[in-house]
């Protein structure tokens, strides 16, 4: 979820008691102990951990308004946006974990997958990586990471959170609602370190795995550096993500749909509508409603409860949402429509645009923008869509738009993004049970759901001999002349094309029992 700036210009800013910088040498002591304490940690039972977890999802509910407050002085998104999009997630997140974690955990029994190990019995157990480093990025300062926690400590990990220089705040008060489990001591851990150095610092410290959340280039720094000692990494990269509408759509909800994934948070969501590829026969009447829905956003503070977008986080990402917004309208561009907006000096606010006359080569189509801007174009058909769609670097999420379940499967199949919606946008991060994570260099490795909470975990097999009265394996020392001809026989047995070949290797094969049975 991009984002390299630094630099906070949201109104109305509470001042909140600052946290002292972390050191490389405190945070190698913190996880030295958060080693220890955590190989106690993995052996208690789930429902134990559950029950500790439960008092943060208490902490939540009754401190609601008071975190919005602190994610809204910080990000500069409106309360809606905060309660929608962070707090409300949170809490199913948290609920949907608790419920599923012992299944996840569950050791899972393997069927046997060949007559030749009939005595072996194989179990696949999920063993905790021991103490998980999670580095935090400011669009969505408290869901990511909140989600990201709560699955490391059910699964039986320790955990050190590094959070935004640029919504420190919401850092602290998320601390304060995790430290709410009443957790055993140094078993969770708020660092405060700038950005690289805080990559580094994680990675040098002895961390078992890394969460990463950030900028493509500060993603593939931490994967080089992560080789080095090939510590495993999960890394959430952001995107640039395309919106289909196919000729059958329903155009309000698809217009609709195009408002909230293309301006809530600002725009700043990795996960957000960017790319709009229309039906030409569809293409008009869609930009006519969606010109019509975007002149009346309000744009403004989110003390203003009537607000509809808010402020962008730093003024750095403002600047890069106007030189793609210029350098489209450079290579010939149309501002289609705009919402209204606040003066400038009033706060880093823009206004909600709507570029057309757009093309493959304007940064806005490229790139990832990360602000209030969606860019339209005309397709001839879903195939051109799909190119175009695909034709990306980045492969977060996609959307289709049709009455047609057949035709959004089919569309789906070919598109090359983590995550694909139908007929909705954006809010698949926000389903505690579906795989969050992009292709190509969107990023690696998943989190939510099932298969995030599998990384997590390690898997490993066990497996147990369940005739432990045989004395030797057919494998098994000494070798001999004979001995490899019956093996060679077992081999006929099982996979020979002729029949004939197969009856005759097993009167061989027989012969062979007794030596399982021989010192």
């Amino acid at each position: 979820m991009t984002r390299n700036s630094t630099r906070r210009t949201n109104e109305a800013k509470v001042p909140t008691p600052s946290k002292p910088i972390t050191t490389a040498a405190e945070l190698k002591e913190q996880v030295a102990r958060a080693k220890l304490v955590q190989s106690a940690w993995e052996v208690i039972s789930i429902d134990t951990r559950i029950r500790h977890i439960r008092r943060i999802r208490d902490f939540l509910v009754e401190n609601a308004d008071r975190i919005i407050e602190v994610i809204c002085q910080e990000n500069g998104k409106v309360r809606i946006d905060a309660l929608a999009g962070e707090i409300l997630p949170a809490a199913m997140a948290i609920s949907y974990y608790m419920k599923k974690a012992a299944k996840f955990l569950k050791p899972r029994k393997l069927a046997s997958g060949n007559i030749l190990t009939f005595n072996k019995r194989s179990l696949i157990e999920r063993v905790p990586f021991g103490v998980v480093g999670i580095i935090a990025p400011w669009n969505y300062p408290f869901v990511i990471p909140f989600s990201e926690v709560i699955t490391a400590l059910l699964a039986g990990n320790a955990v050190i959170l590094k959070t935004a220089s640029v919504t420190s705040g919401v850092g602290r008060i998320l601390d304060e609602c995790i430290q709410s489990a009443d957790l055993p001591q140094d078993l969770f851990a708020h660092i405060t370190m700038p950005g690289k150095m805080a990559g580094d610092a994680l990675l040098e410290s002895g961390v078992d795995k890394i969460f990463f959340t950030g900028s493509i280039a500060s993603g593939k720094y931490i994967m080089s550096k992560a080789a080095e000692t090939l510590t495993p990494v999960v890394l959430e990269l952001g995107g640039n993500d395309p919106m289909i509408v196919c000729e059958d759509a329903d155009l309000d909800r698809a217009v609709g749909g195009a408002l909230w994934a293309g301006f809530s948070n600002t725009g700043q969501s990795c996960g957000g509508v960017e790319r709009i590829y229309v039906h030409q026969k569809v293409y008009e009447p869609f930009l006519e409603l969606l010109k019509e829905k975007v002149e009346k956003l309000r744009v403004g503070p989110y003390i203003d409860p009537n607000a509809d977008i808010g402020a962008l986080s730093t003024l750095e990402q403002s600047a890069i949402v106007k030189r793609h917004i210029d350098d489209a309208l450079k290579n010939g561009a149309t501002i289609y429509a705009q919402s209204m907006c606040p003066p400038a000096e009033n706060g880093n606010f823009l206004p909600a645009t709507v570029l057309t006359e757009v093309n493959h080569n304007m940064l806005v189509m490229k790139d990832e923008t990360f602000g209030p801007v969606v860019a339209v174009m005309p397709v001839m058909d879903y195939f051109e869509a799909i190119h175009l769609a695909n034709d990306s670097y980045m492969g977060l999420t996609a959307s289709i738009w049709t009455r047609s379940r057949h035709r959004a499967r089919l569309i789906a199949s070919r598109l090359k993004a983590g995550a694909v919606t139908v007929n909705d946008h954006l809010m698949s991060h926000g389903l505690a049970e579906t795989p969050w994570g992009g292709f190509k260099q969107s990023g690696i490795g998943r989190t939510h759901g099932e298969i995030g909470f599998n990384e997590m975990t390690q898997a490993q097999v066990i497996v147990y001999d369940i005739l432990p009265f045989l004395k030797k394996d057919l494998w098994w020392h000494p070798y001999s002349a004979i001995l490899y001809d019956r093996v060679m026989m077992l081999l006929y047995l099982l996979y020979a094309k002729k029949w004939k070949k197969r009856i005759r290797a097993f009167f061989k094969v027989m012969k062979i029992v007794p030596r399982y049975f021989k010192k």
